[in-house]
């Protein structure tokens, strides 16, 4: 027997550009992104845009086709630019994905040409999968218009799909041809999109930078607010530290079990679909990490005051901690939420790999879940979230007798 080891190594670097008007006719952003490798152009594209991003910018269409006229040396739309479903709807299964490689067919776009997504991360998701397996990959750029997109889905190295029941069981490791994050898209957001993408912020740093942590905690009512500037940089150190641990974490196409990065997203994957996404992925990352912490409570690995500071903190800048279903029970008896544990494995491969907080800003992997442990976890978010309802309803009678007797008062003067 002959053995030949084969080894190659890539070096892939891609820009992460965060920016305003990414299509405004004079922003050299995108047009320098794409002749920065010193191609001669114009480059062949084709533009898919979030039809919620077209719902709330109805002009974006035809300043995308502006852009393309003004700078006409460098790109060369295929087609107008192309809506298709925002949300969790853009990767429910292959219709839309099909569609897309027959554009890139129809128009005969080569590895040399572009693929322009503009959107959320389930669209940027959807149309990278597409375009990284037609001619084994088509240059994408994504132009990132969520929070959630921004710091942490639009910025990594993989593309995916819901199927067969499993979030992402359809999926490439891509790497991006350049990431554009424009802030100006993040006005128009709805606020569930707002705040969830918070949810990825408190995750990289409640398990890696205990002094962001303290900054989200601090700076919660300014995020529940909408501060711009408060955001913007939330969504760059959050960035920062992704693209740091894909870099320097030793495992960017998760060869291995773990991964850190999905501290909170084992119930949440799992809370999604039982919701049928009326959750959206935010919001369950949310009461994932208030699990999974509480959890860490219980098992010894934070205090009590930890746990109960980062549900806190999340509850402040508009996150849940709780929702119903983390007590849905499936036909055979047994709680849905500990199927996820399973589903979880199966999707990481090999042995169940969990991240749990370790104090503030650590983290430490285990590979079992004490089945026992998490439904009493479970059971003290849903006291909590009980309690929470009473004060919120003490608060509001108190605030209604209060009114009740200044208009008595108004009336007898």
């Amino acid at each position: 027997m002959e053995t030949y080891r084969q080894e190659i190594q890539v070096a892939f670097s891609y820009p992460v550009t965060f920016t305003r008007g990414v299509f405004e006719a004079d922003s050299p952003v995108l047009a320098g992104t794409l002749a920065a490798r010193g191609e001669p152009g114009p480059h062949r594209a084709l533009v898919y845009v979030d039809d919620g991003v077209v719902a709330a910018h109805p002009e974006l269409p035809q300043r995308i086709r502006r852009y393309a006229e003004r700078h006409a040396a460098t790109i060369e739309l295929a087609r107008p630019p192309i809506t298709v479903p925002g949300g969790e709807r853009a990767k429910n299964g292959w219709n839309i994905v099909r569609n897309i490689m027959a554009d890139i067919g129809n128009a005969h776009l080569d590895r040399h040409s572009f693929v322009i997504a503009v959107g959320g991360g389930s669209v940027l998701d959807c149309v990278g999968f597409a375009a990284s397996i037609v001619h084994r990959g088509i240059r994408m750029v994504r132009v990132a218009t969520t929070v959630l997109a921004q710091c942490d889905a639009g910025i990594g190295v993989k593309t995916g799909m819901d199927e067969h029941g499993v979030k992402n069981f359809a999926g490439t490791f891509a790497p991006p041809y350049a990431v554009l994050a424009d802030f100006d898209f993040l006005a128009t957001l709805a606020d569930k999109y707002w705040h969830g993408g918070l949810s990825e912020a408190f995750k990289v740093a409640i398990i890696k930078d205990e002094a962001f942590f303290n900054y989200l905690e601090r700076h919660a009512p300014d995020l529940a607010k909408r501060d711009g500037a408060v955001v913007g940089e939330a969504i760059k150190r959050t960035a920062r530290l992704h693209l740091d641990h894909m870099r320097s974490g030793g495992d960017p196409f998760e060869m291995g079990a773990a991964r850190p990065l999905d501290f909170g997203h084992w119930a949440a994957h799992k809370l999604e679909l039982l919701s049928n996404y009326r959750l959206g992925h935010g919001q369950a990352v949310a009461v994932g990490i208030a699990l999974d912490s509480r959890y860490a409570a219980l098992s010894g690995r934070l205090t009590d005051g930890e746990a109960t500071r980062i549900a806190r903190a999340m509850q402040a800048v508009g996150l849940p901690v709780w929702d119903g279903l983390l007590e849905a029970g499936a036909g055979d008896g047994r709680p849905e939420i500990l199927k996820g544990l399973e589903e979880f494995r199966e999707h990481l491969g090999g042995r169940l790999t969990i991240t749990l907080p370790q104090g503030i800003g650590r983290r430490v992997e285990v590979h079992e879940m004490d089945h026992a442990l998490v439904l009493e976890a479970v059971r003290i978010l849903k006291s909590a979230a009980r309690r929470e309802i009473s004060v919120r309803a003490e608060r509001e009678e108190s605030r209604a007798g209060a009114r009740t007797g200044a208009e008595t008062d108004d009336l007898a003067s």
